[in-house]
């Protein structure tokens, strides 16, 4: 399982929310077979405000999980292309570089 905390750009808010029900309207053929071409069996994404702005939270599941944005990243076709510049605009992330600071550590587990 894959999950990201990605600050949203300032202003941007309103361009994420369209842009996330277009994945789940008139994208969403496409959006789907993006996460199948990609080992994903669940790629939800949450809006969260915090003190310090807004956020979205993103989970994904499936075989693909543990290297989607890497996989996407060295895709290079119409939808990754999209998925690659939308990010970026919303959350100043470039998926084709490493992420910055060091990968989450798991602490609790209820396993």
């Amino acid at each position: 399982m894959g999950l990201i905390l990605a600050p949203l750009k300032k202003g941007k808010v309103d361009d994420w929310k369209n842009w996330a029900k277009s994945l789940s309207g008139e994208q969403n053929e496409a959006f789907n077979a993006f996460n199948k071409k990609h080992g994903l069996t669940r790629h939800d994404a949450w809006l969260a405000e915090t003190p310090d702005g807004p956020i979205v939270v993103a989970l994904h599941e499936g075989p693909g999980a543990d290297n989607f944005l890497q996989s996407v990243a060295s895709t290079d076709e119409a939808f990754e292309n999209s998925f690659k510049e939308k990010v970026l605009e919303f959350h100043d992330m470039d998926i084709s570089a490493p992420p910055p600071g060091p990968a989450p550590v798991k602490m609790i587990s209820s396993d």
